[in-house]
Parts: C-alpha cells; structure tokens; sequence
C-alpha cells in the first residue's frame, strides 16, 4: 500500500517551521507496512490543495493531510476535501460539545469561526483529538483512503498514533507489516561503508539495506515484511551477523541513538565519569552531552579553553609549549595529551577528552583548516591522541571533531 502525505500550511514553505509530521508519519505508517512514496507541502490555497489531492490520488493508495484543520479562514483543507469527494461538512456533535464547553469553562464568549472544527465529511469517521479541538479525518472515497490531521504535533501525534493509525491498519486486509534493525555507525564514512557492503546492498530483495547519513555517524536500516517479529528477526539476523562480521567494530549501537547517548549509557553502566576540554569546538561537545537527559550521572562538566592563556591558567599548559620559536604550539598533539589529563586532574573523573584544532575559516599557527587532535585520557590506561584532518566549513568541522571525540572515548571504553 503506498502513501504520500500533504503538509498542509504557508508558513512551511516560508520556512517558519519545520516539517517534523512528515518524518513522524512516515515511521509510524512504516510500521504497520504502508510505504511512503510522496511528500508533498502546500501553501493555504484552496486551488493549490485541490491540485494536490488529485495528482496524490493518482499515485496513491493513502493520503494523509496535516494542517488547515484550525478555525480560520485560512484553514481550508477539510473544505477543499469535500469539494473534492462531493461530500457535505456536517457537525460532529461531540467535537462541537468540547469547544463550547472550553469556552464556557474559560467565561469567554465562542467566536463563531471555532465550529469550524468541528466539522467533518458526511460520509467520513471522525478521529478523536485527545489534546485539543479539531476533529480529524478518516474517510475512503472511490479506492482511495483520506487522513486528515491537525497540524501541531502535540494533537497530530496522538490522533495519528490512537485512531488514524489502526483506522488505516484495518483497511490494509493481509498485508504484512514491516519491521526493521536500526545499526549506527561511528569512525566510518558513508562511503567507505557502503564500499565494505556493496555486494549485499546490489544482492539485496525481500530484506532492504538502506543507509543514512549525517555529520559523524552513519546507519543502516535493514527492513523486511514479515507476519510477525519473531519471522521478522529470523529473517534480518544472518544479514546483520553479516554486517557484523564486515564492519562490526564501527558499530556503537542497535537502535537509533546518537554516539553520545551511547557514550554516556556506557559510562553509566561501567560507574564511570568524563570531563573535556574543548578548545576548537567551543563547547559543542559538552552541548551534544548535556542535551542528553540524565548526563549529569556521568558528565562531570568540561572547560572551554579556547584562547592559549587559558589553556595555561586554567589547565596548567606550559607557555613554552603553546607559544614561541620551536613550540608545537596550542594545535598539537602535545596540547591535547596535556588538556587531557589535565581536565582529569583537574575534575576528579575517569576520562578526560580534549579536542584542540583548526576550525577556519583561515589557517592557524601556520597549520591547515581541518587538522584536529583528540585526546582521551583515563585513570587506569595511558594517554591517547588522535590527529584528525577534518573537511567541510566551519561548523561541520567542529560537528564533526566533537562526534570524532565521542567515538574515540567509545574506542577506549570497549578495548
């Protein structure tokens, strides 16, 4: 069964929001075997919408509408909907009960324009908004089944999760879902990857590989259709031995998770501590790290020590090593073994990263744009530096060197 979704609303194309419903939808019709073949976003226009729906109808079997359920007059997509199917917009009367009595519990007067959320297709069912006032959608007209959904995801998610999700289940009949592995990759390039499994990506039928990429990780997703998990899982799991087998040592997880998720699970299952100190990444690293809820269990903190005089006041690099003739200078692998185990001194932690370098746009210290050392310090092993030479603008290289940082304390965590 093959889908494609409209994203409803101006102001995405006007790039004032993301489209995030799309990438939420996708997933969750992935799971119960609905393909999405089409993305499509359109302005609030009554023509425009119409027009969309009728070259989605000819491509697709579900088509889901995010947007345009509000109470303005912008809000067009449940009219243009029925313009389309000929059907009437009648009052769902439960709807209509729950925005009257919101308005009676607030004691302010209903603005007319609001019963327009509660309208729905006469021939439609409608879908339950557990967490605000627009009803949704569901409606199967000549072959072609119709979702129409809120567009905020606090109301899109649970309506398409609780109602609209097993509404379009129970149309599918004997199609078997799909089911997936996720693997992540780190300290590997998409391409390199891909040339490590290129035979099993061209042999590839009933079970696909598919690889993804962003700046410092990489994933396959390996997916095949199955009538249940356990069928599923004895299907993907010679082509993952495989996988593993090839490239395993780069793999840091078996679900979608960033490499500093994993970094500090480890971390806390092994009852250990980091600290870092970032000179080139300006604190990008302990952002990536405190982003993750519950760090505080095993991030200890880190030091920005971006300019030379604080790499020696504050983590005791000697002056003689940073500046002058004959210094290997602050961008060095003799800087970042120092700012490693200083910071580990300093914190009282288990590992101490540091990460020194050149993020451009110019050369410095006489050294190129993208040469970066990562140290990885710890209380029970030597100290490691690794020289790196990173490509890609400013803020890639310092993505990038703060993920390669991750991954090598990953290396160390595991050796």
């Amino acid at each position: 069964m093959r889908a494609e979704i409209i994203a409803v609303g101006t102001e995405l194309l006007m790039g004032q929001i993301v489209n995030t419903n799309a990438q939420y939808l996708s997933r969750g019709l992935a799971d119960i075997g609905v393909g999405v073949y089409f993305q499509t976003v359109v302005g609030d226009n009554a023509q425009r919408i119409k027009e969309s729906l009728r070259i989605a109808k000819d491509r697709a079997d579900v088509i889901i509408c995010t947007g345009g359920l509000g109470p303005t007059q912008d809000d067009l997509t449940k009219d243009v909907l029925a313009e389309t199917v000929c059907q009437r917009l009648v009052m769902h009367g439960p709807s209509m009960d729950k925005i009257e009595h919101m308005f009676q519990k607030r004691g302010v007067p209903m603005v007319e324009s609001n019963a327009r959320q509660a309208l729905m297709l006469e021939h439609s069912e409608p879908l339950a908004n557990d967490t605000g006032l627009a009803v949704g959608v569901a409606l199967t007209h000549e072959g072609t089944h119709y979702i129409l959904l809120p567009g905020p995801p606090k109301e899109m998610k649970p309506m398409f999760d609780r109602y609209a999700k097993p509404w379009i289940a129970a149309q599918m009949g004997s199609v078997q879902p799909l089911y997936s592995v996720m693997l992540k990759f780190a300290g590997i390039g998409e391409s390199q990857l891909e040339h490590e499994l290129i035979d099993l990506i061209e042999a590839q039928s009933d079970t696909t590989i598919a690889p993804y990429a962003k700046e410092g990780e990489v994933a396959i997703r390996l997916t095949t259709r199955a009538a249940s998990m356990l069928e599923a899982q004895a299907k993907l799991k010679p082509l993952e031995e495989e996988i593993r087998s090839r490239v395993g040592q780069y793999i840091y997880a078996a679900e979608d998770i960033a490499l500093e998720e994993a970094v500090l699970r480890l971390l806390t299952e092994q009852g250990r501590t980091l600290a870092v100190a970032e000179s080139c990444t300006g604190g990008l690293l302990s952002d990536l790290l405190t982003n993750v809820p519950g760090s505080s269990a095993a991030f200890a903190g880190g030091i920005i020590c971006y300019t030379n005089r604080l790499k020696h006041e504050l983590l005791n690099v000697p002056m003689e090593q940073l500046e002058g003739s004959g210094a290997p200078g602050a961008v060095s692998e003799e800087t970042a073994k120092r700012l490693a185990e200083q910071i580990l001194s300093v914190t009282g932690s288990d590992y101490g990263v540091s990460v020194t370098g050149v993020a451009g746009p110019g050369e410095s210290e006489g050294k190129p744009v993208g040469l970066v050392y990562v140290g990885v310090a710890s209380r029970d092993g030597e100290t490691t530096v690794k020289q790196l030479q990173q490509f890609g603008n400013r803020e890639t290289i310092k993505l990038r060197s703060a993920k390669s940082a991750l991954y090598q304390l990953w290396k160390r965590m595991n050796s």
